[in-house]
């Protein structure tokens, strides 16, 4: 394994992780923006320390993204289609803005009681949060790739779980964000955050898999002089 496609396994599982942490901490929104102003305004700091972690987690799941299609340019080519890839990418880059633009701006707007700007940047932040949507697509491609991948590094099992989780992902936020059904909420946040575990496992198993290679070859390499 090349060191491009290695930093994308630990970029990816790091980013899911740390998504996942995010994602447990966040609290649902309430619909009315008066109310989750102060909500906001109350909770400030754990708002901060819970959508900077999303920023960090999201950075890292685009550069991992990005990485793994630098990896397939250099002949390494992790599971999945380029075009998955990409979609990830920037589906986790156009998330990243939104992460940002609530612990900073739409907080300090919280904070000053300043209901204008607040609706203002909520709305910007609501609809650079599609990236979820191309985020979890793109998982549930990639995770269908593994399944069909006959070296495949984690049990079918789990991989068919990933691929289910990235598109009722998918599926949950257009219930919950675009047609206003209720129980598309609770849906994205349980299959979000299985998807991100399977994210994790997937970077994970990669190096360990490739550290057995490694070893294996090595004690070869030994056996033979």
């Amino acid at each position: 394994m090349n060191s491009t496609t290695r930093t994308a396994r630990i970029w990816l599982s790091s980013g899911a992780a740390l998504l996942s942490a995010a994602l447990v901490f966040h609290g649902p929104p309430d619909p009315d923006l008066t109310v989750q102003l102060h909500h906001v305004a109350d909770g400030s700091h754990r708002w901060s320390i819970v959508h900077w972690t999303a920023a960090v987690s999201l950075f890292l799941l685009s550069g991992a993204a990005f990485l793994a299609l630098f990896g397939r340019a250099a002949g390494e080519a992790l599971p999945g289609h380029p075009g998955a890839w990409m979609v990830m990418a920037l589906g986790a880059l156009a998330t990243f803005t939104t992460a940002v633009t609530e612990a900073a701006v739409v907080a300090k707007a919280a904070n000053a009681g300043d209901q204008a700007t607040f609706d203002t940047w909520w709305a910007f932040s609501g609809g650079m949060a599609n990236g979820f949507f191309a985020l979890a697509i793109a998982t549930g491609l990639i995770a269908l790739s593994v399944v069909r991948d006959d070296q495949r590094q984690i049990p079918i099992w789990a991989s068919v779980a990933g691929t289910a989780s990235g598109f009722l992902s998918a599926f949950g936020w257009v219930l919950d964000e675009h047609m206003g059904i209720g129980i598309g909420g609770p849906i994205w946040l349980i299959s979000t955050l299985v998807m991100s575990l399977w994210l994790v496992w997937f970077g994970l198993a990669g190096l360990s898999g490739s550290r057995r290679t490694n070893d294996s070859l090595k004690f070869q390499v030994e056996k033979e002089t």
